[in-house]
């Protein structure tokens, strides 16, 4: 059976323990200015790959620029509204 309230608990505490940063590949370490982590962090690196692209199929590709198109239109809820939703499940 699917817990909604530990399924909720869990995607806070994902986002909560998330920060985005941006760095520069310096004589082989990324360096990263204004962010201070303690010694021993676990961090994910993500890379740029100018070279590659995603090849979609015809219906994956329709369905992403449907997306886009709603989000544009500014349909569905903020963040705030989702997340006050999901806490009535709590």
């Amino acid at each position: 059976m699917f817990d909604r309230s530990l399924a909720f608990r869990l995607a806070l505490e994902y986002h909560q323990l998330m920060q985005l940063a941006t760095g520069t590949v310096i004589n082989g370490k990324v360096v990263v200015e204004g962010l201070s982590l303690p010694e021993g962090t676990v961090v994910t690196v993500l890379t740029r790959d100018d070279e590659r692209s995603v090849q979609l199929s015809p219906a994956d590709e329709a369905e992403l620029l449907d997306a886009l198109d709603e989000a544009d239109r500014e349909e569905g809820v903020s963040a705030q509204e989702l997340f006050a939703r999901l806490q009535r499940f709590g």
